[in-house]
């Protein structure tokens, strides 16, 4: 199946967040506190894809208090932490909001991302994933992780869909 067409069956976008929408570094203060920078484009990104009545979830093996406030800034459909073993959590999320695992898209960008992609419909890696996750990616950003990768992703998607005009029309006015 040719990665366009995959893109026409996604109703749900789960996204990694270390390395996806932060470049992957970790920054702790001195108090011990962790630091996230997120890219303000995958946040508008986001928004227009649940805009369009889609929904979007991250799955992450790390807890953060952060990712907590961001999705929640961002209206963020799920949001589960703490989940090194993702498969299984991402059938859960899928079925909890009725698709099937091959209407989800998942973006990732290391080890612990691969069984997900092995199993969604359409599998994104960042531009700087590890080999083994571009190597079963159906489609690779340009650009990395934690620089709008996701808004690409989601851009990606609905040009496929044939949606991405109608999505941007408040903006670009035509």
């Amino acid at each position: 199946m040719k990665t366009e067409d995959r893109c026409k069956n996604v109703e749900l976008i789960l996204s990694d967040v270390d390395g996806v929408l932060t470049d992957g570094g970790l920054i702790f203060d001195n108090q011990g506190i962790e630091i996230k920078r997120f890219h303000v484009r995958d946040g508008l990104g986001i928004k227009l894809w649940r805009r369009g009545g889609f929904k979007f979830g991250i799955l992450t093996a790390r807890t953060s208090h952060i990712v907590k406030l961001r999705s929640s800034e961002l209206g963020v459909d799920v949001v589960r932490q703490g989940f090194e073993e993702k498969l299984s959590v991402a059938h859960e999320v899928a079925g909890e909001l009725g698709f099937t695992i091959e209407q989800v898209c998942y973006v990732g960008d290391d080890l612990p991302d691969l069984p997900v992609m092995r199993a969604v419909g359409l599998a994104i890696a960042v531009a700087d994933a590890c080999d083994e996750v571009q190597g079963v990616a159906h489609h690779v950003t340009k650009l990395p992780g934690g620089q709008g990768a996701v808004r690409e992703a989601i851009e990606y998607i609905t040009k496929a869909k044939g949606l991405w005009d109608d999505m941007i029309r408040k903006y670009t006015g035509k």
